[in-house]
């Protein structure tokens, strides 16, 4: 930690002190440093695998655009680390929605999908912009919008289902390729990429953004599933009450369709949004599937946290009604007979700010 310190204050030209660990991942380290002039900063340290290094270089490319989070004061591309403005102690959309009043809930929601709308409509011209920073900060490793992770994900749920000894739809391997292009070229805009409810805080001056480590650029559609879903990738999973997850959808794609107009047509956004939760569906399943033996909360200490079986039976249900997809859908109803139904376990419950709702 002392390094890191005296690494950020080089950066900054200034003496850094009282640090204070406010978490980070494997990946990183994050700190509260003050300043001699009494203010403090935020400072973000990666370590040196290569997924840590592809971190950085999303974080650095991604904040130094200065469309949605804390201003960048300062980068060392050799540590790697960043320096930057400190937000303050204000809640996340995690913080409303775990809480007990339902209006700051609703707002709280409505501001998060207003905000990542108008990010994306903000960003559809920065594309270049993105390339030149992700240059300057170039640690070798691709973007996540250049990793194949959807065609990953299709041959790893294919392996899974052969080793569960449940019988694939025998058109599920083509509808998974389809399914992978949910992330392509059309309709593209900015992410941070990973846009849970514990990465959005909610300032007095808005929505502000943070965890900008897998920023890229991807279709609307993907971000726009995590309303519906919701959260298509959170451990912050849910249920949310009758007409909210349209009423922020709607928030989200009225912003996007001033930049994409064909978006205005139900037609068109219906599919795109069906296509974007199977994409997702799929994600959840890889990932989750092989550790649900032993079920467990999705968050090592924030509680209350919804379980892996919980998340799972909930994205299957979901998915299993999709049309368009005809071989996923049966894949999801396989699942749900021969691997949820031994479940014990609680169905998702609501959020429980609006179980507080009078």
């Amino acid at each position: 930690m002392e390094s890191i310190v005296h690494a950020a204050g080089e950066v900054l030209g200034i003496e850094l002190s009282d640090p204070v660990d406010l978490g980070g991942s494997a990946r990183s380290t994050v700190l509260r440093c003050g300043t001699a002039a009494g203010g403090s900063v935020i400072v973000k340290a990666f370590t040196g695998g290569p997924e840590s290094l592809r971190a950085f270089t999303a974080e650095a490319a991604g904040l130094s655009l200065g469309l949605a989070g804390p201003e960048v004061l300062g980068v060392d591309a050799e540590w790697p680390l960043l320096v930057m403005t400190d937000l303050g102690a204000v809640p996340t959309l995690a913080d409303v929605l775990l809480g007990d009043d339902p209006q700051a809930a609703e707002d709280g929601l409505l501001a998060w999908a207003h905000g990542l709308g108008r990010l994306a409509a903000e960003s559809v011209h920065r594309r270049a912009d993105l390339t030149r920073l992700w240059a300057r900060y170039d640690k070798g490793m691709p973007s996540w919008g250049d990793e194949p992770w959807m065609a990953q994900n299709a041959t790893a749920l294919l392996a899974l289902l052969e080793g569960a000894a449940i019988a694939a739809p025998p058109t599920l391997a083509d509808e998974l390729a389809r399914i992978g292009t949910a992330g392509a070229e059309e309709y593209p805009a900015f992410t941070p990429g990973d846009t849970c409810p514990d990465n959005n805080l909610l300032t007095s001056e808005g929505l502000r953004l943070i965890d900008f480590e897998a920023a890229c650029y991807q279709s609307v559609f993907m971000t726009a599933a995590y309303c519906r879903m919701p959260f298509s990738s959170c451990w912050c999973v849910f249920t949310l009450p009758e007409g909210m997850a349209a009423q922020i959808e709607q928030t989200y794609r009225a912003e996007v369709v001033t930049v994409y107009p064909a978006l205005a047509d139900d037609a068109v956004w219906q599919a795109g949004m069906r296509q974007a939760i199977a994409a997702w569906t799929v994600d959840a399943t890889v990932r989750m599937l092989p550790r649900t033996a032993e079920d467990g909360p999705l968050h090592r200490t924030r509680r209350p946290a919804p379980t892996r079986r919980q998340v799972l039976r909930h994205r299957w249900e979901m998915a299993s009604t999709m049309e368009q997809f005809p071989a996923l859908a049966e894949t999801m109803r396989l699942l749900l007979r021969e691997v949820a139904a031994g479940w014990e376990v609680a169905r998702l419950p609501g959020y429980p700010a609006f179980g507080h709702r009078g």
